[in-house]
């Protein structure tokens, strides 16, 4: 899993509230297990028109949005169904991190697991970030992850909480398998004591 420990990165306004996982990747989306390719369906249903063009005033179809690494969003981020295809959709256009004033829990829990960083901010300002995201298309919000800041585009800091084991995941790069093979030397112990101890197993 890609490490994450500051990003400095153009951010996209989208202050919708209760922004569901059916709306970030729709459901016939859902039949591949790839990561890959995921971006190009990811919010299709407001990205484009029946005709499969471009819709010009969703956000991430204008220019200096398209390659915004940072979304800011509404209250609720990612409800509904728990589908990690969300997530992947996300990451595959190239959003590594969500700011919002909440978050589904599991969507939430996620988003950590596949190296994408989830912000609390309070509402208020959520709030004051989108509209300097919205007059001023292309503004970046840097996030360090270190020290657990947000820094916008009008220079003012703030500090957000996150759980000290989904921080240490995040900035080391691991994923739950590499965070088992950690413990490689100990499961191997394990597995030979009991191949002894009990070789009909």
């Amino acid at each position: 899993m890609e490490k994450f420990e500051k990003l400095t990165a153009v951010a996209a306004p989208m202050g919708i509230p209760n922004v569901d996982t059916d709306a970030i990747i729709p459901k016939q989306f859902l039949k591949t297990i790839k990561r890959a390719g995921l971006g190009k369906a990811l919010f299709s249903e407001r990205r484009y028109n029946e005709n499969g063009e471009e819709r010009s005033d969703f956000v991430l179809n204008q220019g200096p949005f398209r390659k915004a690494k940072i979304l800011v969003a509404g209250e609720n981020f990612g409800c509904g169904s728990s589908r990690e295809h969300a997530p992947w959709a996300l990451l595959d256009f190239g959003i590594r991190c969500v700011i919002a004033p909440s978050f589904a829990d599991i969507f939430y829990n996620n988003m950590f697991k596949n190296g994408m960083l989830p912000v609390r901010l309070n509402a208020k300002r959520v709030h004051e970030l989108i509209q300097f995201l919205t007059e001023l298309p292309g503004a970046e919000i840097t996030v360090d992850l270190r020290a657990q800041t947000v820094t916008g585009p009008d220079g003012q800091v703030d500090r957000f909480d996150v759980a000290e084991f989904s921080r240490e995941s995040l900035l080391n790069g691991y994923d739950e398998i590499e965070l088992s093979l950690l413990k490689k030397d100990r499961i191997d112990a394990y597995e030979k004591k009991q191949s002894v101890e009990r070789p009909w197993l």
